[in-house]
């Protein structure tokens, strides 16, 4: 297990190179291009030649680039051009606020829908798995603005029990994550249940487990010790793949209710060309994804031994 963990480990970390490699060639390449991004398109090109100059970017490209690299690195992010603050300052903080967001929806979500999604898969074609099933495919086929506007007019227009946006101006409100949270887990559940839903329902199709209940165990023990294991493989690795779209895939979310996250950050870096944000949320986001794939590669041999990664 511990060379198998290592091997993923250099995986993800050759991963996250050559991925650094890709972002620095797009984005740092043409360096009158960093140079109108960073001191304005209204700057003569004397005063872009001293900034390229002050900042090394007349060095050898592969100097640059294991220059930037060490800088992420050390934690040094550049300057954003649009706050005008070190990057670190305001990254770290809007990282933090779609962490928050993003574990209040896993805790509701990861429950929910594996719950619904086993008592589907547990008997197949029956008047449950047919009411979960239709539930789930119609949230997932609403987009979250849409449910999102839905929330606000019922709960916030209509019945002025929830407030309408998450600003967090006054300090951290659990009652402004209400909204946010249950789009969330409206738009997302359903898909989750319905892999649970497939995998149960596989499971319970195999051979083991129709012998296992030929044999007279009890029903419930079927379920909880031979098949509820086998049958959370697929979910698993869902649920993790879920985590990248929280991080990055909830700017509409975020948006509509002007929640200072992760996604908005990124939004406000790509409308403005706040390039070394852009660059910061890329490499983040990226890291997070392969950070997950790996703990989802790992998680397989603990769900089924027999399963083994090269």
């Amino acid at each position: 297990m511990a060379i198998l963990i290592l091997k993923r480990i250099g995986t993800m970390a050759l991963m996250m190179l050559v991925v650094s490699l890709i972002v620095f060639l797009l984005l740092e390449i043409d360096k009158e291009s960093v140079a109108v991004k960073v001191l304005g398109v209204f700057t003569t090109e004397e005063q872009r030649r001293l900034w390229l100059e002050a900042n090394g970017y007349f060095e050898p490209l592969y100097l640059r680039y294991f220059s930037w690299l060490a800088g992420f690195v050390t934690g040094d992010l550049g300057e954003s051009t649009v706050f005008r603050v070190p990057v670190s300052e305001i990254l770290w903080p809007r990282l933090a606020n779609t962490a928050i967001l993003g574990v209040l929806a896993m805790l509701v979500l990861i429950p929910l829908s594996l719950l619904l999604g086993v008592f589907a898969g547990m008997r197949e074609g029956s008047l449950q798995d047919r009411a979960i099933s239709v539930v789930s495919i119609i949230t997932t086929s609403v987009p979250e603005f849409a449910s999102g506007i839905f929330l606000v007019a019922v709960f916030v227009v209509g019945l002025h029990l929830l407030p309408g946006t998450s600003t967090m101006i006054e300090g951290f409100d659990l009652t402004q994550l209400v909204l946010p949270v249950a789009v969330l887990v409206i738009y997302d559940f359903g898909y989750v249940t319905r892999m649970t839903r497939a995998s149960m329902a596989e499971v319970m199709m195999t051979p083991y487990i129709r012998t296992a209940v030929l044999k007279g165990l009890p029903f419930r023990r079927v379920i909880v010790r031979h098949a509820l294991r086998n049958a959370l493989i697929a979910p698993f690795t869902v649920i993790m793949l879920q985590i990248n779209w929280l991080l990055s895939g909830v700017i509409v979310v975020e948006l509509l209710f002007a929640y200072k996250g992760f996604g908005t950050l990124l939004l406000e870096a790509a409308l403005n060309g706040d390039i070394f944000v852009i660059e910061a949320c890329t490499m983040v986001a990226v890291f997070v994804a392969v950070a997950t794939q790996t703990i989802a590669d790992l998680g397989y041999t603990l769900l089924n031994p027999r399963i083994r990664f090269t």
